[in-house]
Parts: structure tokens; C-alpha cells; sequence
């Protein structure tokens, strides 16, 4: 007789606990592979669980509204036949295995600084084997962190690196003219120093743009390409996010402009906002930060035009797009080229690989399998 746990998840290298914010299954009920059961808040927002398991959720360990560490026994799946002892002693079994060498993140990857040209950037390296490499490439403002629920889905056989874009996250604000080619070359850089030949690139928002910048300027490079929301296939942006992000310096108006990033604004974590706001305060960031959005950005428009490039690639693609996105239209999905593959998500915005990470995670799995030949 099967006794199966459901415990708290890891997302990301820093994550030691979460807040198990709501049950969607209750005690006494049926669960099936792949059903959303439980949320859960993280340092960044708060994500949608689904079940790994399935059968009968036959006792729940830990309430809702409490945390609990990385690893912890959250609820326990099995039969009524099973007998009630056997129940307690395998709850028993787990009281101490929350925190141990295996949950909380010893001997993981740690983010390291690559020297890449004249650049200084921090990656984020996971996973092994013999697969094409993916590169995921976050947007404006944003560090590897974009990937937190994503990278670690997608190595499971294959090297997966998360790159933060020169002047974000722990990289050097080595490239002053924020121009996308430049980001592009950069990025070019990096696969230089870390052996790769040929990639997978993931890229979101300005990500995708500078993702698409490097298929057009280096083909041979690029295996695939996803994008997620990218900037460069329209005209529209919300130049309030734009102006309101570089100006935001304090808690209150950063939370009102990052809250235009999420179809629901509540599950963003204060701590999201307070990260935001220190990286922000770094030595070279802002100016870069300004020079960025100048060639985004201009007389309320995007400055970018990147559908002529998208058309031109051969690699496989796949255009990923909250449909509630509010910082650039998922309308910018319409009438792309027949080649191109367009996945749209309900209920999700700018970030649908954080509001919809599973989702989003089978349909990057699939593309990048695909595109491997």
C-alpha cells in the first residue's frame, strides 16, 4: 500500500522557505496529475502548485497561511485502506528531513561573474547532458530571478544558463549605449566564454528582443528561439511602466508600477518590490537604465522594429503571451509569420513564466525538444 508526500517546493538557488498561501484541494478528496492543489508565496510571488502525485489527499500537514522550509511534508496521499498507523509513522518519518543537505540548496550552483569580452556578467548555470544548451535572457529591469520557476524545469537534460544583461542583477554596466546590438554582442560574448556554440535562447520582453538582435547578427549561433512578451514586434509599450520604473524610489510607487507587470497584482512579495529598489540604487545602474529605455522607447512608441529580423530567421520559434499583459499588447502576437508558433495565456500578463510557470515550462519543454532534432 502507497503512501505518497507532497512537500514544500524549491524554486530557485536562494529559496529556503514559502508560505503556503492557499489549499485548492481539500482534505478528503481526489487529486490527479498535473491538478493546480496548492499555492504557494515565494520571495517573488505567489505560483500555483500542481500535483506530482495522485490518489487520495487523505491528510493535510500544513495549514494554510503557515510556512514551512524547503522540503517539508505538506500533506500526505494514500488510500483509506491504508491504516491509520502507518499514516502517522510515515508523517513521523519527515520530521527531519525539512532543511537537510538534500532541501536546503547545499552543493547547488551558485551564481558566478564570467569574464566575456570586455564584460563582467552573472550566470546562473544547472543542469548537464549532452542536449543543445538554452540561454534564458530576462527583460528591462529585471535579473535572473525572471527564471526562477523556469530554469530549473528546463535542465533536466540540458545545460540551461541564466545571463543578467549587462547594468542588472550581479552583471557590470558595460554597456553604456543600452542599445540592443550591443546587449546582443554581449550576450554573444558570454556564450564565448562559457563554450557554446550553438543555443537555445529564451528571451523575455527586452530579453526577446535582444534574443531576436542575435539570430539576425550571428544565425549560426541560435538552435531556437522562444519569446516570451518580447519588445520589438509593434508599436505599442505603456510608457507609464517605463517612466514610472525609472523614477520609483520609493517602496509605494515601485509597487504600483511593478504591479502593472502581473494580471493579479496581489501575488507580487514586498520583497520583490525592496530587491527591485536596491538594485535600482547600484552604482551605474540608473544611467544605464535611462540609456536602455532611450532605445526603447521613443515619442511614446517602441523604437524597435523587429519583425523584418523575426521573418528572416529559419531556426524554429515560439512566441509565448499573456493575453492580459499590460506593458506590451499580446495583440503584437497577430499576423506574425506562419513559421512562427503563437501560445497565448489566459489570465496572465507580463510575466505569464512566473503567473503561469507550469504552463508556460510544458510549452517551452516541448518547443526546445522539438527544435533538438
Amino acid at each position: 500500500m502507497t503512501i505518497q508526500a507532497i512537500t514544500m517546493p524549491k524554486w530557485g538557488m536562494t529559496m529556503t522557505e514559502g508560505r503556503l498561501a492557499a489549499w485548492l484541494s481539500q482534505e478528503g478528496t481526489r487529486i490527479s496529475l498535473g491538478q493546480e492543489i496548492m499555492e504557494v508565496e515565494t520571495e517573488k510571488i505567489t505560483n500555483v502548485v500542481e500535483s506530482q502525485v495522485e490518489g487520495l489527499l487523505r491528510r493535510v500537514v500544513v495549514d494554510q497561511g503557515a510556512t514551512a522550509p524547503v522540503g517539508a511534508l505538506l500533506a500526505v496521499v494514500a488510500e483509506m485502506s491504508v491504516p491509520e498507523g502507518e499514516v502517522e509513522a510515515f508523517i513521523a518519518s519527515y520530521a527531519g528531513r525539512a532543511g537537510s543537505s538534500d532541501a536546503d540548496g547545499a552543493g547547488d550552483p551558485s551564481p558566478r561573474l564570467v569574464e566575456a569580452g570586455p564584460h563582467r556578467l552573472n550566470v546562473l548555470s544547472l543542469g548537464g547532458g549532452e542536449a543543445t544548451p538554452a540561454v534564458l535572457i530576462h527583460g528591462f529591469g529585471g535579473d535572473g530571478g525572471t527564471w526562477l520557476f523556469t530554469q530549473d524545469a528546463l535542465a533536466q537534460n540540458r545545460p540551461v544558463h541564466v545571463i543578467d544583461l549587462p547594468a542588472h542583477g550581479g552583471s557590470a554596466p558595460t554597456v553604456p549605449s543600452g542599445r540592443v546590438e550591443d546587449m546582443a554582442a554581449a550576450i554573444i560574448d558570454a556564450l564565448d566564454a562559457l563554450g557554446i556554440a550553438k543555443a537555445h535562447l529564451v528571451g523575455h520582453s527586452l530579453g526577446g528582443a535582444v534574443a531576436l538582435s542575435i539570430a539576425a547578427s550571428a544565425p549560426d549561433r541560435v538552435s531556437s528561439l522562444a519569446l516570451v512578451a518580447p519588445a520589438g514586434l509593434g508599436p505599442e509599450i505603456s510608457t507609464d511602466y517605463i517612466e514610472g520604473f525609472l523614477a520609483a524610489d520609493r517602496r509605494k510607487p515601485m509597487k504600483e508600477v511593478l504591479s502593472k507587470l502581473f494580471a493579479e497584482p496581489d501575488a507580487m512579495s514586498a520583497e520583490m518590490v525592496e530587491n527591485v529598489l536596491r538594485f535600482k540604487r547600484l552604482d551605474g545602474v540608473p544611467e544605464s537604465l535611462e540609456a536602455i529605455s532611450g532605445n526603447l522607447v521613443s515619442g511614446g512608441r517602441q523604437a524597435l522594429d523587429l519583425r523584418a529580423s523575426l521573418a528572416q530567421v529559419n531556426a524554429p520559434v515560439l512566441v509565448v503571451w499573456g493575453e492580459k499583459d499590460a506593458v506590451i499588447p499580446s495583440s503584437q502576437a497577430d499576423a506574425l509569420p506562419g513559421t512562427v508558433k503563437v501560445e497565448r495565456i489566459a489570465d496572465a500578463g507580463h510575466m505569464p513564466m512566473m503567473e503561469a510557470a507550469a504552463a508556460v515550462n510544458r510549452l517551452l519543454s516541448s518547443h526546445l525538444a522539438g527544435a533538438d532534432g
